[in-house]
């Protein structure tokens, strides 16, 4: 469901300097000029990204220390749209590739530590959905309630810039929702997680070479009363937007339409597809792939159990 975007190591090492000179530059000058540095530091933090990297532990390891970082900068500008966007994507992509899959991978053996770990990963979740919703309010008051109104012609029209920052609210929020199935507050939201897909599909039904679009297939197959057959063409379309380079694209079909229609031969094909996907030097879907690469490759380990 969700495509993945990185962010690079060397902006930990980047981000504490200009932390460091941030600090320097407003104990000479006073308190002033403090918005135009945390600005500059959130406009280089923004920009920092680690598709290309191939070692997924090493990924892992780095990015709770710059998460934690960014959302402190972030926290001093809540507004800003592309650090807003990487913190959320951050969060959301921490809790699905490492959280969330680690309970899957220990669910038969330890059941409570599983579950620690689910909730876990939903707190993750609603950190990023209320990271991306915030700055979209900061950017147009008035947000959250135009989304919630009942007429149609109330809801927010989205930029396209403001596309992936909403793909980001929406996908962290369809997590903390899966993993919040006891809490009907929780679950009750799921239309405005689809609504505001929606709104950004409107806005740029390309953003994320096809994640976007993919995102909308799994919220098609997920909800009750949803469409298979419009949930397919979602998945169809995504990676026909990704032109066959996101594995993503590849197990949102999987997982979305093939394992619920119980079709084992095209769920062990898409898998193979994925996993096939070669990534040329320096692509920025390298780390993206290898993450769904490791879970096509569980998932085929678990093919007996899940038909």
């Amino acid at each position: 469901m969700i495509g993945l975007r990185w962010q690079a190591m060397s902006s930990l090492r980047r981000g504490m300097l200009l932390s460091a000179s941030a600090l320097i530059i407003m104990a000479l000058t006073g308190c002033a000029p403090r918005q135009l540095i945390i600005g500059g530091i959130a406009d280089e933090l923004a920009t920092q990204t680690q598709g290309a990297e191939n070692d997924v532990e090493l990924a892992r390891e780095a990015s709770a220390f710059y998460l934690k970082f960014s959302e402190s900068i972030l926290r001093q500008d809540p507004g800003h749209q592309g650090l807003a966007t990487t913190v959320s994507a951050g969060y959301t992509q921490y809790a699905y590739a490492f959280v969330a899959f680690d309970a899957e991978k220990i669910e038969a053996k330890d059941a409570k530590a599983a579950e620690r770990l689910r909730q876990r990963a939903a707190k993750l979740y609603q950190r990023a959905q209320q990271h991306a919703l915030r700055a979209l309010e900061e950017q147009k008051p008035g947000f959250a309630a135009a989304l919630v109104s009942q007429q149609a012609k109330d809801w927010p029209a989205l930029r396209k810039e403001q596309a992936g920052l909403a793909y980001w609210a929406a996908a962290a929020w369809g997590g903390w929702i899966s993993l919040s199935k006891d809490e009907p507050d929780v679950v009750a939201d799921l239309p405005l997680a689809i609504r505001l897909a929606e709104q950004a599909w409107a806005a740029d039904p390309d953003w994320g070479d096809g994640a976007l679009t993919g995102l909308l297939g799994s919220f098609e197959a997920g909800r009750a009363g949803g469409s298979m057959q419009r949930a397919l063409g979602y998945f169809d379309q995504s990676i026909a937007q990704s032109a066959g380079r996101s594995a993503g694209a590849y197990l949102a079909k999987a997982e979305g339409y093939a394992q619920p229609a119980g079709d084992r031969a095209m769920f062990e094909q898409l898998l193979q597809q994925a996993l096939a996907i070669k990534d040329e030097a320096g692509s920025p879907l390298t780390l993206q792939n290898e993450v769904m690469r490791r879970r096509a490759r569980w998932l085929l380990s678990k093919t007996d159990d899940l038909f």
